[in-house]
């Protein structure tokens, strides 16, 4: 008698059709992994990379390292500087899409997991990942960085009235201490030991900024969840990537070209506005010109406007001259943060590192990908080699992949002190991707991917 074997599940044929239209390559890891265990699709992420091999992203990369060199500089050894480095050469991969929250919030927690398991998986001793702190303390009500929910409750994490915690961004608010009161309010809770005492830790400290106050504890919980240590988040944010764009307008590079020279602007100009009629127009962000501003606190519109970049409508605004040297002095004195597009452009698309975030940025980066593709002078022999390697995207999807329904706090729930990470590590290993992701749910049920093909069902 023949045995007869089921055929293995398949990913659901039309999310892939959708998802192919912008972004095949993430479809690619989808197929490839759809059967293999999470921590295997991790592993994938993080593979190594193509060497840059044009002037422009040979350039970009050397620019990223020593910026980068300076950032772990401020937490590590000069050996472990050294292998980290290496280690980001081969296998260049920062997990982003993270906004700057305490790994408390679930949704944070669950994208940094996927990034260690992959960096774990393939041996690293520390991986990057990317913490937008453009946003607000807080968002909504009760929501955001300032905020601290503890299940039952919400603490306010700094401390800070409710008139500037929604008035004030995370990357300038400060200086800052923990709310000690409000914390150690919630110590009589069985199973706070098991993260307040690494909080608490800190309360005596004074930090610069709420974006350095959740880098360090972000740093000290994860110290605490996985104590073999096998593999160090590094935290970056939009403040790194100021400083990488400022190093590009130190000459005039292929970035400074694009931003400075009247006609190389213009067709870069040209290149989005194409991009924003095109049909995958909903993904792209547009809230500023090139650039965010700081001024008292907060993170400001621009708009470019007869060489100036201005508030709008504010007379007595921020006002700084669209010129390589202005430019480059703002982003070093924290005046000016760079966009979504300037920042994936100088971290992953010109050094030729592959970005890991959630399903609006595989659309977005996959959009600055082309429109760069569009600006570049395919009469400059460095720029047409660029081109001929822009053909493979880096690019690809792990913000939500693993989305746990119960709380982090509920996730700490009787494990072993300092064992966490290790017990998810063993879970991850059994549970496959499409369990994980219940047969990718979360991209059916996306408003933008699901827009998007309800468009190509009419066009076909």
């Amino acid at each position: 008698m023949t045995a007869v074997f089921a055929p293995a599940p398949a990913p659901p044929v039309e999310i892939l059709a959708v998802l192919s239209l912008l972004c095949p390559e993430v479809v690619r890891d989808i197929e490839q992994n759809w059967n293999a265990p999470v921590s295997d699709y991790a592993r994938h992420l993080w593979r190594p990379v193509a060497r840059p091999a044009s002037d422009p992203a040979i350039a970009a990369r050397s620019i990223l390292r020593e910026v980068m060199h300076q950032r772990l500089g401020v937490i590590m050894q000069p050996e472990e500087i050294r292998k980290a480095l290496e280690e980001f050469e081969h296998r260049p991969v920062i997990q982003s899409g993270l906004h700057c929250l305490l790994l408390m919030d679930r949704i944070t927690f669950d994208a940094l997991l996927l990034a260690w398991l992959g960096a774990v998986e393939n041996g690293l001793s520390a991986f990057f990942a990317f913490m937008g702190t453009t946003m607000t303390m807080e968002t909504i009500g009760r929501e955001g960085p300032g905020w601290l929910d503890v299940g039952d409750d919400k603490v306010n994490l700094f401390g800070m009235g409710r008139h500037k915690l929604c008035r004030k961004s995370v990357c300038v608010a400060g200086p800052v201490s923990l709310n000690k009161r409000a914390l150690e309010a919630v110590g009589d809770e069985t199973d706070a030991s098991r993260w307040l005492g690494t909080l608490l830790a800190s309360q005596d400290k004074v930090f610069g900024t709420a974006a350095d106050a959740l880098t360090a504890l972000n740093e000290d919980l994860v110290a605490d969840w996985d104590r073999s240590g096998m593999a160090r988040p590094v935290f970056i944010d939009d403040r790194l990537a100021a400083s990488v764009v400022a190093r590009h307008l130190d000459s005039d590079g292929l970035l400074s070209r694009l931003l400075i020279e009247p006609a190389r602007r213009q067709r870069l100009e040209h290149a989005m506005q194409e991009a924003a009629s095109g049909p995958f127009a909903r993904f792209l962000p547009s809230a500023t010109d090139y650039f965010w501003g700081i001024r008292e606190e907060r993170v400001r519109k621009l708009v470019l406007e007869n060489g100036q970049l201005i508030e709008p409508d504010r007379p007595h605004g921020l006002s700084i001259p669209f010129e390589r040297l202005q430019l480059r002095q703002a982003l070093l004195d924290g005046v000016l943060l760079p966009n979504l597009f300037l920042t994936f452009l100088v971290l992953a698309i010109l050094p030729r590192v592959r970005v890991v975030g959630g399903l609006r940025q595989i659309g977005y980066v996959a959009l600055f990908h082309s429109i760069l593709l569009a600006a570049l002078d395919e009469n400059a022999p460095e720029e047409r080699e660029l081109a001929a390697e822009l053909q493979v995207r880096e690019n690809a999807w792990g913000m939500r992949v693993i989305d746990e329904k119960i709380s982090v706090r509920e996730q700490l729930a009787g494990v072993p002190e300092g064992a966490l990470f290790p017990k998810l590590l063993r879970q991850y290993r059994l549970r496959t991707f499409a369990e994980t992701t219940d047969d990718l749910k979360l991209v059916r049920e996306n408003a933008r991917w699901r827009k998007i093909g309800q468009a190509e069902i009419k066009v076909t």
